[in-house]
């Protein structure tokens, strides 16, 4: 395995810094977000990028321990979860985020704004957690 730690832990970064700003917005109220677009779509914005960024992260951890090759985005999550690098559960409870994060991407479908604001306030600890999760598998390996 050639993990480039360099790579991950810039990964890693980026998405406590995007954490941070998220908890700046989260600071004030939904029914402020929802009515401001402006704050709206940077929630939006904001949840892309932490996405965007643990996909890259589990596709370089896919790639580089030559694990099966995903069907989708969302799958990333389940063969980690699958070899053990994600706690199994918790690759299964992240893992819809994905869906969340294409229909803002894509627009597939009006977004409900208030299950939006309400589950990316409740789930953000699941970040935390796959922060957690993978800067100490990282740290174990190599």
């Amino acid at each position: 395995m050639t993990f480039e730690k360099t790579f991950v832990k810039q990964k890693l970064d980026r998405i406590i810094d995007y954490l941070a700003e998220t908890e700046d917005l989260f600071k004030l109220s939904d029914k402020e977000i929802k009515k401001d677009f402006t704050k709206f779509h940077t929630a939006e914005r904001l949840l892309q990028l932490i996405v965007d960024e643990i996909i890259d992260i589990n596709q370089h951890f896919i790639k580089e321990l030559d694990l099966k090759t995903p069907e989708d985005f969302q799958s990333t999550f389940y063969i980690l979860g699958e070899n053990k690098i994600l706690p199994l559960e918790f690759a299964q409870k992240i893992a819809p985020v994905v869906g969340m994060r294409n229909r803002i991407v894509h627009r597939y479908e009006k977004l409900d704004k208030n299950l939006f604001i309400e589950k990316f306030r409740k789930n953000i600890s699941d970040f935390k957690t796959y922060l957690k999760i993978i800067n100490d598998f990282t740290e174990t390996k190599n």
